[in-house]
């Protein structure tokens, strides 16, 4: 049965650890920002204009957020961000003013703009500040730091931020024009998303990450198992069942990586959060799947005597990691907590490859004894038992 070359192995290993490397290094954006005094935040968003990033943390328990808006602006500037319980527009808009006095003393002003051109004084919003709000400015950034109540009790609200001229003592008005007539925007602060564009946030990519990894190490491994135990069996299979076992072990695999890439990235930017049993089975995983890679460059001929070593290795690594990446996705889902529907998709989707393995290994088994009771096995007819698998 034709194979493709060992001398191919090294450059599509070198291919794969090249994707691995650029998936880990994804471009930086606002989850990149870090906060004096270790504070952290669930999600944060890239706003469109004026360079401008919001971060928070939403609890459900009590419908408050934990915000912090980061903005650019020159010393003499100030930069302001609010919520509008009424619509998306300036007016009526509950706002935080963080501006710095002559002595580069930063404070901020709680607000309510009552029209476009309104009178700026510190006055109570239309919804509860459980904490004072504060500010700072470092390297040429404003950060206001907040936690309201959001209002009606709803986590999707009208959002607006600002940017213009000024210090404490006179606070001037903002361009009329350009970016500064496009800075409003809805959001959900429990999902992440807002109209007028994508998400960067936090969990958005925690979302690709789990996709990512229920697609390929929960689904295209299994498959590419199955393909390999089971298909081979079968005459009129022989040599496909091989290219598609490769072809679905190499996607899952490419895949995986990318997964375990962002899992990490994300890891790594959750400082104070450590999901360590989902992040060592990740990495655990990582290494038997490639592990299961290099082997192929090693493995020996089907007469060689150590065929039937190699091949035990083969199939422990292989069944290790499936059963490891079914737990973890499963470890996963109990972090994301996505919709019912998810979870309950996924085990869906296992129950089926179960019920179709089992089918299958009852087949082959009868097609296997039957082939040996005639005298005229099959060459590839012996994938059905562990202990005939030396042609794998």
């Amino acid at each position: 049965m034709a194979r493709p070359g060992h001398s191919a192995w090294p450059l599509l290993v070198g291919m794969l650890l090249l994707f691995a490397a650029s998936a880990s290094g994804q471009t930086q954006d606002c989850l990149s920002a870090t906060f004096q005094g270790g504070r952290t935040f669930q999600t944060c968003n890239s706003m469109p204009v004026l360079g401008a990033s919001l971060h928070w943390t939403y609890h459900a328990e009590n419908g408050t957020a934990d915000i912090a808006f980061r903005a650019p602006q020159v010393s003499g500037g100030w930069v302001a961000w609010g919520i509008n319980p009424n619509g998306l527009s300036m007016g009526g808009s509950n706002v935080f003013i963080a501006s710095q006095d002559s002595n580069g003393v930063v404070s901020v002003l709680p607000t309510v703009l009552e029209g476009t051109s309104p009178t700026l004084s510190s006055r109570s919003l239309n919804f509860e500040v459980p904490v004072t709000p504060t500010a700072e400015y470092v390297a040429g950034v404003y950060t206001i730091f907040t936690t309201v109540k959001l209002p009606s009790n709803t986590t999707t609200q009208n959002t607006v931020w600002q940017a213009g001229p000024g210090n404490t003592q006179a606070i001037s008005q903002h361009p009329t024009s350009g970016a500064n007539l496009q800075s409003t925007r809805r959001l959900d602060f429990l999902s992440g998303q807002s109209t007028g564009g994508g998400s960067n946030s936090r969990l958005h990519r925690r979302n690709i990450h789990g996709i990512l990894n229920a697609v390929s190490w929960g689904i295209l491994i299994p498959l590419g198992a199955m393909i390999a135990r089971y298909l081979r069996v079968f005459e009129a299979a022989d040599p496909a069942w091989f290219y598609l076992h490769i072809s679905c072990q190499l996607s899952g695999y490419i895949l995986g990586v990318a997964g375990w890439a962002l899992g990490l990235k994300l890891g790594s930017e959750s400082k104070g959060i450590t999901y360590n049993p989902h992040r060592n089975i990740g990495i655990a995983i990582f290494c038997l799947a490639t592990l299961q890679v290099f082997a192929l460059m090693l493995r020996p001929d089907k007469k060689n005597k150590y065929r039937f070593y190699w091949n035990i290795y083969h199939h422990s690594v292989g069944y290790s990691a499936i059963v490891l990446s079914a737990i973890n996705i499963f470890k996963g889902l109990d972090i994301l907590k996505p919709a019912s529907g998810w979870k309950k998709t996924y085990i869906a989707i296992l129950a089926t490859l179960a019920g179709v393995a089992l089918f299958l290994e009852a087949v082959t088994w009868v097609i296997v004894l039957r082939r040996r009771k005639s005298g005229k096995p099959h060459a590839a007819a012996n994938g059905a038992g562990w202990q005939h698998q030396q042609g794998a």
